[in-house]
Formats: C-alpha cells, sequence, structure tokens
C-alpha cells in the first residue's frame, strides 16, 4: 500500500468550474510521501469539502479522523475553513468537488450540499426527516445511558439537564437523556431559560442560579456541552452550591483543555467523533467510487467518560455502605476481593451484600468487576501498554482472567476491543 505524508499549506490550484484559486482558502494537502505513481482513477486526487467546525475538540478530533483515512487510503485534497461552533459553514463560491463532509443539523446547509450534486455524508446526529443523506455519527443514546450509569453509580437519585435546547441537536441530546433517566425509573428536571434571561451575561447566570436552587439535592446534571459545564461550575461556586457534594456536572462532551481548567475540574463524555470522521471519510471513498450508501446510520459509540473532580461524589445515605464503596474504586488497580472490602467496614457480609442490592442494584463482587473491567478499558484505550501490564494495572492479575471476563461482558478480546476502539 502506498504511504501518504499529510502536508499543510496554503494550495496555488485553481479549483475547477471556479475562477477562485485554493489558495484563497486554508486547505489540508495529502500528497504521496514517496515517487510512486498514483493509482487513482485518472490519475486525479479527490476534491473534498469539509464542512465542520474547529474551534471545539469535538470537530478538530473529527478532522483528524479525516486526516488519519485520508493519509492511510486516498490521495484527497481537503477544503476546510477554520469556524467556531456558531458560525455558519458553506461551501465556497463556485465550487466544484467530488465528495463532501459535512455536519448538516439545518435545512439551509442541506439545501447547500444537495445543490452540489456530489456524494455526501452527514456526521450530525439529527434526523431532519426529509433530508434523505448518509450519516455516520455519534450513539447519543449509547451517551445518555453511560450518563445516567454514570450518576447511578455514584449512588444519585436526581437529575437534571442543562443546555440551549431551542437548538435541534441540543433539543435530541436531552430528549435522550431525559428517556434514558425515566427509563431507570427516575424523573429529570430540564432547564428552561425564563423570559429574557438570555438578553445578558448576567441575566442569564442569575437565571440558572434561580434553577440551580430550586433543585432537589445532590443532583447529577447532564450539560450538552463543556462550555454549559464550565459556565454552571461557576454559578455554583458564586452561589456557594458545592460541587460535586451538591450538585454533580457531567459534559456531554471532553475536552481536555477547557474541562482541566475548571474549578474542579469538569468530567465529560469522550464522543469518538476521530473515528466518526474515520468512518464518515471511509463511507465516502466508497461512494465516490460507485458503490451504494447502507440504509442505516452509522452510530459511533461513545469511548466512555473521563471522570473528573466535578462528579466525584458518593450519594449514599449509609455511611459504611459508602466506605465500602469507595474502598473498591480506590484500589481499581489491584486484585482485591469481598473479603477484603470487609476488612475495611464494620459490617457483615450478608449485610454488605443487602445494601449494596438495595442502593446499587448489584452484589460487592459485581461492583469489584464493573471498576476493574473499567479500569482495563481506560488502559487499552488511552495507553500503549501490553496486555499482560493492562491485566496486571486493572486488578485481574492474569492476561488469561482478563480475556476470559472481557469475552463474557463484551464478546470480544481485550486486543479486539482496543483494536475496534480505535479505528483499527
Amino acid at each position: 500500500m502506498q504511504s501518504h505524508l499529510v502536508i499543510l499549506r496554503r494550495a496555488s490550484r485553481p479549483i475547477p468550474g471556479s475562477n477562485r484559486s485554493v489558495g484563497s482558502f486554508h486547505g489540508f494537502v495529502v500528497e504521496p510521501a514517496t515517487t510512486e505513481p498514483k493509482t487513482l482513477p485518472n490519475n486525479r486526487e479527490k476534491q473534498i469539502a469539509v464542512l465542520v467546525d474547529t474551534a471545539t475538540g469535538w470537530g478538530r478530533r473529527m478532522v483528524r479522523g479525516i486526516i488519519r483515512y485520508a493519509n492511510q487510503r486516498s490521495h484527497w485534497h481537503l477544503w476546510i475553513e477554520a469556524r467556531g461552533q456558531d458560525e455558519p459553514l458553506h461551501l465556497p463560491p463556485g465550487w466544484s468537488g467530488d465528495g463532501i463532509l459535512a455536519r448538516v443539523a439545518t435545512r439551509p446547509i442541506a439545501r447547500e450540499v444537495e445543490a452540489a450534486s456530489v456524494p455526501t455524508v452527514n456526521v450530525s446526529a439529527i434526523d431532519l426527516g426529509d433530508v434523505q443523506l448518509p450519516r455516520v455519527t455519534s450513539d447519543v443514546v449509547g451517551s445518555a445511558e453511560m450518563a445516567v450509569q454514570h450518576f447511578t453509580d455514584r449512588g444519585l437519585k436526581n437529575f437534571a439537564y442543562c443546555g440551549p435546547n431551542r437548538i435541534a441537536w441540543v433539543g435530541l441530546h436531552c430528549d435522550t437523556f431525559v428517556d434514558s433517566v425515566n427509563q431507570s425509573g427516575f424523573e429529570c428536571s430540564v432547564y428552561h431559560p425564563r423570559r429574557g434571561a438570555g438578553t445578558g451575561w448576567k441575566n442569564r447566570r442569575a437565571d440558572m442560579a434561580r434553577w440551580l436552587a430550586n433543585l432537589p439535592k445532590p443532583v447529577g446534571i447532564l450539560t450538552w456541552a463543556n462550555r454549559v459545564g464550565r459556565e454552571l461550575i461557576e454559578v455554583c461556586r458564586e452561589n456557594s452550591i458545592l460541587v460535586p457534594e451538591q450538585v454533580a456536572i457531567l459534559a456531554g462532551d471532553d475536552d481536555d483543555l477547557l474541562c482541566e481548567t475548571c474549578s474542579p475540574p469538569l468530567s465529560g463524555i469522550q464522543v469518538d467523533s476521530e473515528q466518526i470522521g474515520y468512518r464518515a471519510a471511509e463511507l465516502l471513498d466508497r461512494m465516490i467510487d460507485g458503490h451504494k450508501p447502507p440504509k442505516q446510520s452509522t452510530r459511533i459509540p461513545p469511548l466512555g467518560i473521563c471522570a473528573r473532580r466535578s462528579t466525584e461524589v458518593l450519594a449514599i445515605d449509609q455511611p459504611e455502605l459508602a466506605l465500602a464503596v469507595r474502598f473498591i474504586r480506590e484500589h481499581a488497580s489491584e486484585p482485591i476481593c469481598v473479603a477484603d472490602v470487609l476488612k475495611s467496614v464494620p459490617m457483615s457480609r450478608r449485610e454488605l451484600e443487602r445494601q449494596f442490592q438495595r442502593v446499587l442494584a448489584r452484589s460487592p463482587a459485581a461492583e469489584i468487576r464493573r471498576v476493574h473491567l473499567e479500569r482495563a478499558k481506560d488502559l487499552l484505550t488511552n495507553t500503549d501498554q501490553p496486555i499482560p501490564e493492562v491485566a496486571r494495572r486493572s486488578g485481574f492479575g492474569s492476561p488469561e482472567y482478563l480475556a476470559q471476563v472481557f469475552r463474557r461482558e463484551f464478546n470480544i478480546s481485550p486486543l479486539k476491543y482496543r483494536i475496534q476502539i480505535r479505528g483499527g
């Protein structure tokens, strides 16, 4: 397979069908790293427009996934402009290319890409109904279920959602979380700004403070994005509301820089947008070559949750049980068993089992296994440590036992899980 080199520069070729040159825009150019002849049809590189914002971690990771695919498989020229999340994305006037990768979340952008009459892949989770574009997108239902599990694992029974849900994709994010909370047997409060609350920074914060003050506590709040989560943390701080003791806050996405500069640092769901970008580029390449797209959307599950101090809470009304749960989580890297837990708390085994089932709906052994599995998944996803080292550092002891539990829980080996979650 021919290797490729990603070169970032301003291109100077004219765009076909336009009196403007690519040099008028910031572009990524993927060119061969060797002198081997090109193998693409007609010896021509593919002109691809990318309509994705570049101001968020979500968008930047997606672009990296697109570049990774282009660098490995195809000879592509990527047209992309630096844009914020709220800035409109448009094709350049007169653009004529081979394909489009776009976040098609509104009908105006849908009409624009459809008018281009080239293969297009949509990376938005929004279903516009009458817009029939193939999609590769995030699994918002999976993210919602993961958020609920994250909160219930911490003993929380009160839930809320905060985001500008007048925006279509935020409304979808909110609805799936509310549905998941309801299916778990709980209720969910949703922040609805009062009339005029959004007209100014101070008014918005005062309105958020009113809403937060009226929530039952302790409460777990999912926010649409890290910028909303950051603002909630600041409003809590200004109004002497303790985070995470009274309000645990989880962002719907994760950006290391923005999440870690909060006080306390903000937990976030790790949406696998790099994998979305890679798979969308792969699908677009097939479509350009004449293959029909799948009828169903491809949904990429989240990688997990990067837990920081904003959700570091144990809302358990039984002190001994809280100690037992904390002991298990503090020893996620060690091969502990239920007997070790009993040494740390003044409870009989029967009472420990009863309290775990009452509050967490699982046994102490199941909680130990779950915590060890989460630790193993984190190491497989975020490190290059060999499988035996992952097994040792996640409390399983041997790679054989880790593989046995992984196959039973996920029907996949640890190595295949690592390959799959990293997109091959």
